[in-house]
């Protein structure tokens, strides 16, 4: 059993012996970088002091005291101290954790347990690695455990020593632009001294971002704290004073992002580094792990220029989807291609991240198709559609195509295929026959389905049905532009003739809910029962009709109202709190179809001689408008059943011994369920296992580029005047009620308050979890606040001037942390 190991002795494949931070420096070391000399005290010394089970069990707080207080075995203090020899005679070391649960391609930990800089002396060496081993049990280290999902018990801490570099300038460095997603710029924070002030945001420092060869941007900070190390060991905090000279030398920075590529070559993907130049000039490489913030980038076989537009997001999904669902829209993915170009097999559909996306390239590269995709999403997903519009000026999405011919060809064919023009006059002429015959379609995408295999359901049940119903809710929207080019309107009026549609399968749906709180309420055995948590036969009733629908209904993996009521009782105990009668959704309903009737009378006499057709337009609008919502209904239907189908065949597959539930086959796509041979478990596990890492990514960009970009976070223009300022640092925009915190202990913050703060360090980090967003005094880009903020996908600004004393608390404020602007309200709002 080896207690200590040197550096150039470590690989990468020794993490559960050595931890992430020392298999790092291990694999730097062999690859002939400049990593200062050091060796690791092995997760095996741990182990002799530590019982993980034991430590588990107990409060973090015990868990830290018994190991500083358990004695250090004397062949473990004796392998250190050889070791430290090896180093040099009494040399300063900086002894820092290596946890096996540390520096992972998901999850940095950065900042969870503790440094000691500057130890000098054999004792100091061994007490300062027993303080990182008890460091494991901090509180935060506990809980950023428990939000990666990492099991306490297999978690394990190596300590690295190292020799310490006295620095004349260090900091960190990004081989990727961490807030923009940029690949191929280098992003470095610099300060006089030692790097642990620009790690902690302790200083303003220097930030400069390298674009190919290319100094692209230079932000100079205040700089006002050096650490530096004391003679004997330790380090002090010197006030420097401001300083307007750069810390780095032009020189100095294309060096850094050189020694940054390297870096990443060698382990293939993008770098977070701490890095130091000594006295001597001398360049040094302290630290490296994986960004674990960047969204993964797709696959692109032709190695060109592509614009990846997330339907996941669109649709109000954040979380993945599973890989049935994902199956389940490959299939109508490749029905749509075939439909709309020819192409089942068209490569415009990408999954990525768990998610979907649609490759979007061409269409943006074509005058009619910008136009078309742009104001659809106008008024599908606003923010969208500016992020895409801001791609125009791009030459690498330039305009090839200007012609409208292709598009209105394709258009003019769909439409005589499934007879649009004539569902559409009839739907004019006669709207209330044209609201029964799309309401049957429900029965009969059914019954059809019934007869098909799952995948040509997908493909024969989802996209084909779409045309036949469009053209009638079309009508009626239609209908109501029209009037808002023959009748002059106030903003919003003809906003007030949408309220309290019928036909609105959604409404409809729930008002049946509404119901059913109110038959739970007048009957005191079924009120009885739900308190007591039985569900009423009224429950049942409900779920009957309605248990097809779910909270992101659209993945095909996840469970329905039907197999698993909670939303519908939490959705209910809420109804059942209602005391005003105005506030009923019943109430609610009618006076909007109230106001609505009475907007088109008002209209209509304001139309003078036009105001029978107003009447006739709108009464179309009333309507016809309400069938929007019924062709995802469709398909939300048609999943439902398809899903008791899966779910009967994972329960084959658990009857057979391959699955252990039958909610396991979610986690399969169509060929694996039915495959006759072989344990389905492992491959569930791992998916699973991406599937719940995935659940914990909180940022999802609407919109990617192949070269890993986010236009969306990409800083175009400056803030408004008049706003706070400060580095972007979390791309985002959060409007939220401001809490200054000045010290975490004992910090009271509601869950979705945005942060003040005039730095923050490690143990802040639970304040983050129910932070809406963040604003820091402090820091750069790449502090810690910074990087857990990205982490936790809140929105975040560092480096504001004066924001403790500028904001206040219970002020209004909003933080885009992709501009920097932090912009204050003129009133605050009571906050306790």
């Amino acid at each position: 059993m080896a207690f200590t190991i040197g550096f150039k002795s470590i690989d990468g494949t020794m993490l559960a012996t050595v931890g992430g931070k020392a298999a790092n420096l291990g694999e730097l070391t062999r690859a002939a970088l400049p990593v200062p000399q050091g060796f690791c005290v092995t997760t095996d010394a741990y182990r002799e002091v530590a019982e993980a089970d034991a430590l588990a069990s107990t409060t973090p707080e015990n868990a830290r005291r018994t190991l500083l207080e358990t004695p250090v075995p004397q062949e473990i203090r004796d392998a250190i101290v050889a070791e430290y020899r090896e180093l040099g005679d009494d040399i300063p070391v900086a002894v820092r954790s290596s946890a096996t649960a540390e520096d992972l391609p998901f999850a940095s930990f950065a900042g969870q347990q503790d440094t000691f800089l500057n130890v000098v002396g054999e004792d100091a060496v061994v007490d300062a690695v027993r303080r990182c081993w008890a460091s494991l049990w901090t509180d935060r280290a506990v809980s950023y455990r428990e939000t990666n999902g990492i099991d306490h018990t297999t978690t394990y801490l190596a300590v690295v020593v190292q020799r310490m570099v006295q620095s004349a300038v260090s900091g960190v460095m990004f081989t990727a632009n961490p807030v923009t997603g940029k690949r191929d710029q280098v992003v470095i924070d610099a300060s006089p001294g030692l790097g642990e002030a620009v790690v902690s945001g302790a200083v303003n420092p220097d930030h400069f971002v390298v674009d190919g060869g290319e100094i692209v941007e230079k932000r100079l900070g205040d700089k006002k704290f050096v650490i530096r190390s004391l003679p004997g060991g330790g380090t002090e905090h010197v006030d420097v004073g401001e300083s307007a000279e750069q810390c780095l030398t032009d020189g100095q920075i294309h060096a850094l992002a050189v020694l940054g590529r390297k870096v990443q070559a060698h382990y293939g993907s993008p770098q977070d580094t701490e890095w130091a130049i000594d006295d001597d000039g001398e360049l040094h490489l302290t630290q490296a792990r994986p960004i674990t913030t960047l969204f993964p980038l797709p696959d692109n076989p032709d190695g060109g220029a592509h614009v990846y537009f997330c339907f996941s997001l669109a649709q109000g999904l954040e979380r993945p989807i599973t890989p049935m669902g994902r199956a389940a829209f490959r299939e109508v993915a490749r029905s749509a291609f075939e439909i709309v170009i020819g192409d089942p097999a068209s490569q415009s559909y990408v999954e990525n991240g768990e998610r979907i996306f649609f490759d979007v390239t061409k269409v943006l590269r074509s005058k009619v198709g910008r136009e078309f995709i742009t104001r659809l999403l106008a008024v599908m997903e606003a923010r969208s559609s500016e992020v895409l519009r801001g791609l125009f000026d791009d030459p690498r999405f330039a305009i090839r195509s200007n012609s409208p011919t292709p598009a209105l060809k394709r258009v003019f064919r769909l439409a005589r295929r499934f007879h649009v023009p004539v569902t559409a006059v009839k739907a004019l002429v006669n709207p209330e026959k044209a609201v029964r015959t799309a309401l049957r379609m429900e029965r009969d995408v059914l019954e059809r389905s019934d007869r098909l295999t799952i995948e040509q359901a997908l493909r024969q049940c989802v996209v084909p049905v779409l045309p036949g119903l469009a053209p009638t809710a079309l009508i009626g929207f239609a209908m109501l532009g029209l009037v808002g080019k023959v009748v002059r309107t106030e903003p919003g009026e003809l906003q007030t003739v949408l309220r309290g549609l019928p036909n609105n399968i959604t409404t409809e749906m729930d008002m049946a809910m509404w119901d059913l709180a109110q038959e739970i309420r007048h009957d005191p055995v079924a009120l009885r029962q739900f308190q007591n948590g039985e569900r009423p036969a009224a429950l049942d009733l409900f779920l009957a009709r309605w248990g097809h629908r779910a909270v992101a209904e659209i993945d095909l993996g996840l469970p329905r109202w039907s197999d698993d009521p909670a939303h519908v009782v939490g959705v209910v105990r809420n109804f059942l709190r209602l005391e005003d009668d105005q506030a009923h959704p019943d109430a609610v309903f009618a006076r909007g179809a109230a106001e609505a009737e009475a907007m088109i009378e008002t209209l209509a006499r304001r139309a003078w001689g036009r105001g029978w057709f107003v009447r006739f337009a709108l009464r179309r609008t009333r309507l016809l408008a309400g069938l929007r919502e019924y062709p995802k209904y469709l398909i939300i239907t048609l999943f439902g059943a398809l899903r008791k189908r899966i779910t009967a065949i994972g329960t084959e597959l658990v009857a057979s011994d391959r699955l252990d539930a039958a909610d396991d086959v979610f986690f399969l796509n169509f060929e694996e369920m039915r495959s006759e041979h072989g344990d389905l478990r492992p491959l569930v596990a791992r998916r699973r296992e991406v599937y719940d890492r995935e659940m914990r990514r909180r940022h999802i960009p609407r919109v990617l580029l192949s070269d890993g970009t986010e236009p969306e976070a990409v800083h175009h223009g400056g803030p408004v005047e008049g706003d706070l300022v400060g580095t972007p640092a979390s791309a985002g925009t959060i409007t939220g009620v401001a809490r200054v915190v000045m010290d975490p202990v004992g910090a009271h913050l509601e869950p979705g308050e945005i942060l003040v703060a005039p730095s923050t360090d490690p143990g802040w980090t639970p304040l983050f979890l129910t932070a809406g967003g963040l604003v820091m005094e402090m820091g750069g880009a790449n502090s810690h606040g910074a990087v857990v903020a990205r982490e936790y996908g809140i929105p975040a600004v560092v480096g504001v001037r004066e924001a403790v004393t500028r904001i206040r608390t219970g002020e209004l404020i909003t933080v885009d942390g992709s501009t920097g602007a932090v912009t204050t309200a003129d009133s605050p709002v009571e906050v306790s």
